[in-house]
């Protein structure tokens, strides 16, 4: 079969989903999931290409061009997204299965040479490394037949991005036990709708992890304003895990998402995004850094880039590096920073209670939310959000909101021991932020001066506690059916008292 008879059949997100489930059946925990994260955007940019050569053979035919001048030209790189190198077409590594590992490593390593955006992201996994134990080999070929069966080349991006977002998602609690930070799906939302970006915006996540945070922004103003306006939004990541970057960068290009800008690196020691002579400035900063990361007290951060602009506040001790996260991403903020990070920071003391009473003092606070228990997958405890304000309207000065959403979740469907916020909860806390007044036991509106004289402790219960439902109780109906009550037990009593009387006898 050429190119030219390659027929399109749209693969559905059921289709899709129903194929990377099969596919983690296929792995389990034996073998790293990113591998397939790999092949399916291989099947992508082979499938895309042989879409866009059809479309371009079609026009050039069209236009009046020879057929093998045409089937040249519809080649040109002009035509499409990525220059894929034809000899590695999905059909065509699929022809020599036994080659199958040494075929695709050639690929992918000629793909990042082609593409100097895809450099350090395909050519990041070894398939010659992964298939030296025999069982690997097998399971790789039975996962390359499995993705055969799909044409991901009309798919569109959202389909693509679930089918990331879903494997991501899968495989979260197996990789929680490894140290991955893992973000529910929903408290990325929440925190995105809350400071809710605007075409023209640059975004930032500091501790971008799989770029997830990014993405929703990305799809919050593309629902909100439209695809165009969506494109207008300059996003920006750091990662300092390569192999988590790769697939951060994958998993931006399966959305649809062209322009992102990602970087490795350790961002408290080496911010990576430069402007001039100092760090890059951003309207919106958002991340779920590493909570309570331990190694970055004075010592370790005086040795950091700019750390005299970063770290103003204070240093950290040197067992939680939340508050230097914290500081980082004020120092790199234009307007709002939104930041999941653990509840202990909203109260502990010594060196944290020194910045969080700086930082309060400059009234840069504007919410801090305290989430339910068990929504994370590396640890029970209830995380914040707290949410810092550059430009605080006249009304919002001096004061803070809390918001206790301690009881805003539902059961988890399909991880038995987890909890989830539901739309709904994430519609109340959205519209508490946004009308920002009390509201029966789930926010309060706080002045610094009630903050300053609870020693600048942010605890949430604090502030705001949810109210107990009080059981109406009707009396005169309880008297009632408490008389009936032993009316009947004196009639037992009665009948005892004659059973017995005819036993003496």
């Amino acid at each position: 079969m050429t190119l030219a008879d390659y027929i399109e059949i749209e693969t559905t997100r059921d289709e899709l989903i129903r194929a990377c489930k099969q596919a983690a059946d296929l792995i389990r925990t034996r073998v790293d999931y990113k591998y397939i994260l790999v092949l399916l955007f291989l099947k992508r940019l082979s499938d895309e290409w042989k879409k866009e050569y059809n479309e371009a053979l079609k026009t050039l035919l069209e236009k009046g061009l020879d057929r093998k001048e045409a089937e040249v030209l519809a080649k040109d790189k002009s035509f499409h997204r990525f220059t894929y190198p034809e000899k590695y077409l999905w059909e065509e590594l699929r022809k020599n299965i036994n080659e199958l590992p040494v075929r695709l490593s050639e690929a992918l390593k000629l793909l990042a040479e082609k593409n100097p955006e895809l450099q350090g992201v395909v050519d990041r996994l070894d398939f010659l490394e992964f298939t030296r134990h025999r069982d690997n080999f097998d399971i790789l070929v039975q996962l390359f037949e499995l993705f055969s069966g799909l044409n991901l080349g009309r798919a569109s991006d959202s389909i693509l991005g679930d089918a990331y977002e879903w494997l991501i998602g899968y495989f979260a609690p197996q990789k929680a036990k490894e140290g991955e930070v893992f973000t529910p799906s929903e408290v990325v939302d929440l925190i995105v709708r809350i400071v809710d970006p605007q075409p023209m915006d640059s975004v930032y996540d500091p501790a971008a992890g799989y770029a997830r945070m990014l993405i929703r922004a990305y799809d919050y103003v593309k629902q909100k304003y439209g695809e165009e306006e969506a494109k207008k939004l300059f996003l920006y990541g750091q990662e300092v895990n390569p192999t988590t970057y790769a697939i951060a960068k994958m998993n931006a290009i399966v959305h649809g998402i062209k322009d992102i800008k990602l970087e490795v690196g350790d961002t408290l020691k080496n911010p990576r995004f430069k402007e001039g002579e100092t760090f890059r400035k951003f309207d919106i900063v958002i991340a779920n850094p590493p909570w309570n990361q331990d190694g970055y007290g004075e010592e370790e951060l005086k040795k950091a880039e700019f750390y005299d602009e970063r770290f103003k506040y204070g240093f950290t001790p040197k067992q939680s590096a939340d508050w230097a996260w914290i500081q980082h991403m004020l120092a790199s903020a234009k307007r709002k920073v939104g930041v999941v990070i653990d509840n202990g920071c909203l109260f502990r003391g010594g060196k944290e209670r020194q910045i969080r009473k700086a930082i309060l003092e400059r009234d840069l606070i504007e919410c801090v939310i305290l989430l339910p228990e068990k929504l994370f997958y590396n640890t029970g405890a209830p995380g914040a959000i707290i949410i810092f304000n550059k430009q605080k309207p006249e009304n919002r000065k001096g004061k803070i909101l809390f918001i206790n959403a301690s009881n805003e979740f539902e059961k988890h469907p399909e991880v038995r021991k987890l909890n989830r916020l539901g739309e709904q909860h994430i519609e109340k806390i959205v519209n508490a932020y946004n009308e920002f007044k009390d509201g029966d036991g789930f926010c309060r509106v706080v002045s610094l001066e009630e903050i300053r004289e609870n020693d600048y402790n942010l605890n949430v219960t604090l502030y705001v506690f949810p109210q107990e439902e009080i059981e109406e109780i009707d009396v005169a109906k309880e008297w009632e059916e408490l008389r009936a009550i032993e009316e009947e037990m004196r009639e037992v009593e009665l009948r005892i008292e004659e059973y017995l009387s005819e036993l003496k006898y």
